[in-house]
């Protein structure tokens, strides 16, 4: 009696590009994730800064004077200049490891399925750095690696990349509308006014930045998932 041959294993039914190979994206994840909570630390402290400016120059507009106010007022420059440089560098040392993080998920997502992405590859940086495009072709990049992701067969959904997308966009455009308007600030109740606005976009940026945390944590669970089912090219990550 003959033994039944045992089915055999499902495989992508794309093979990987040349030059790409499986490595785990676990540890740039929750790099990537802790600094994320750098950001939301530092905008954490930008809202008290800007809480600072709004109590001061609302004293202002309504004609408080007093040495008090001089020196509350120094205090609070004091303070909105430290968290503005607080803030640059977060988010330059987020940047630089969240591209690393992304560039792997990239890769990555070519081994699961090459024919998956209308970005080539070298747009998982340039992206990011060139006008006009920056505002949807890294939303896109991640979409594709998302879908790549998935587990086979399954049909996945894009409401995490959406609003981290969303609200990135928002934040950026009002911090700007807020930088220009606290540079053209000529009375003390513009002034507030612009303080007021720029606590809003750090609101915004801390909800942008967890919505970010999600879709690292998410998206660096499911290549880790999907690769060591087995159902791969590869039995499992490098």
């Amino acid at each position: 009696m003959t033994t039944p041959m045992p089915a055999p294993m499902p495989t992508p039914p794309y093979g990987a590009p040349p030059g790409a190979w499986l490595r785990s994206p676990a540890a740039l994840g929750r790099a990537t994730a802790l600094l994320l909570g750098l950001v939301i630390a530092t905008d954490l402290f930008a809202c008290y800064a800007d809480w600072l400016e709004m109590d001061v120059t609302g004293d202002l507009a309504d004609g408080v004077s007093g040495a008090d106010l001089i020196d509350r007022a120094d205090h609070a420059d004091a303070v909105y200049g430290i968290a503005g440089i607080a803030q640059g560098v977060a988010i330059v040392a987020t940047a630089v490891v969240y591209l690393c993080w992304l560039w792997r998920i990239r890769v990555n997502a070519e081994v699961f399925d090459a024919s998956g992405h209308r970005m080539k590859r070298g747009w998982t940086i340039g992206a990011w750095f060139c006008p006009v495009v920056n505002l949807w072709f890294p939303r896109r990049i991640v979409a594709d690696s998302w879908d790549a992701s998935a587990p086979w067969g399954s049909r996945s959904g894009h409401r995490p990349v959406n609003a981290w997308w969303t609200l990135w966009l928002l934040s950026l455009l009002v911090d700007q509308y807020a930088a220009r308007s606290y540079r053209q600030a000529e009375t003390a109740e513009e002034v507030r006014q612009a303080a007021t606005t720029m606590l809003f976009s750090d609101c915004l940026d801390i909800a942008a930045a967890v919505l970010a945390i999600m879709v690292v944590v998410l998206l660096t669970r499911m290549q880790e998932r999907k690769a060591l089912s087995g159902e791969l090219p590869t039995p499992a990550l490098g």
